[in-house]
């Protein structure tokens, strides 16, 4: 085993850091700051992050296959030009929720996005529960919605061999497997897969590795854990430096580095004094596993 090393690359501070996606063209990752609504591009060759301010809560992003990104802002799925920082709506969801917005999202093999909608949060995750749902933007910009009653729409991602969907409500304190079905993007048969333990606190957003083993962050838990699907069981523990950990995924040349977003909001004066980098970017290094590319939206 190498020997883990954990650094803050973004003492930024931001509200709700989350959705972390590597950009390799650009050698950057990319990321979103909820409820600072803005996206931002931090370039590992310069150090520096670049931001695009939008007009409502933005609570993921992702590739395009045609260039640029695609978002979810407010109950919106949106495009995003950098260069021009202008934002076109694509569709909209839950329109007679108006306290609703998307949270986490993810493109899947095929090339569609899936994200998931949730109450706005009077606090961090005290919310009106059961107001949200998970639906998938296909690359034609028609909308599925799969399933509603949701709490926290959350971390999401697909096995290796595409046959699994892995998914989080945060307020279930569990990770959850689907059958999934690549060629229409249906999901079926949902299951446990690992309940959390108290000192995990909540499970946010996830990223699985080569070895098919996923990674979910543990808002208030300060964590991530690596998780293996197949036996339920929960296989290695990385501690940050501060509580609110959000999101991970894996970047890099090789993606054998692991990046982890944080949030702040809600933290009063002596939370923060003791965790000055709540809501910084941070790097782990020497896990000795690799992840796998991210997905671009095809549409």
């Amino acid at each position: 085993m190498s020997s883990v090393k954990t650094e803050c690359i973004v003492n930024e501070n931001c509200k709700i850091g989350e959705s972390p996606v590597w950009e390799e063209k650009e050698s950057s990752l990319i990321y979103v700051d909820i409820s600072g609504k803005k996206i931002c591009r931090w370039n590992s060759f310069t150090k520096q992050v670049q931001s695009v301010s939008v007009d409502a809560p933005v609570s993921s992003v992702a590739l395009r296959k045609s260039g640029d990104y695609v978002i979810t802002l407010g109950t919106r799925f949106a495009a995003l030009k950098w260069k021009d920082q202008s934002v076109t709506t694509i569709v909209h969801v839950d329109k007679d929720k108006p306290n609703n917005r998307f949270n986490d999202g993810k493109v899947d093999p095929a090339g569609r996005f899936f994200a998931g909608t949730m109450a706005e949060e009077i606090r961090p995750a005290v919310l009106e529960r059961h107001q949200g749902a998970l639906y998938t933007l296909f690359p034609d910009h028609s909308v599925v919605k799969h399933f509603d009653q949701v709490d926290i729409s959350n971390g999401l991602d697909w096995s290796l061999d595409h046959k699994t969907f892995f998914y989080i409500d945060s307020l279930s304190y569990s990770v959850d497997a689907f059958d999934y079905d690549l060629q229409t993007g249906k999901i079926s048969n949902r299951r446990n897969m690992y309940k959390l333990e108290k000192e995990e606190s909540i499970p946010d957003g996830m990223c699985i590795d080569t070895e098919g083993k996923l990674w979910v962050a543990c808002y208030d838990g300060g964590r991530v854990i690596r998780l293996d699907p197949e036996t339920g069981k929960r296989i290695q523990t990385v501690k940050l430096p501060v509580d609110k950990t959000t999101s991970c995924c894996f970047g890099g040349k090789d993606y054998s580095e692991m990046y982890v977003t944080s949030a702040c909001q809600g933290m009063d004066d002596e939370s923060f004094s003791r965790q000055p980098q709540a809501g910084g970017i941070f790097r782990i290094t020497g896990l000795g596993v690799k992840g796998i590319p991210p997905h671009s939206f095809a549409g």
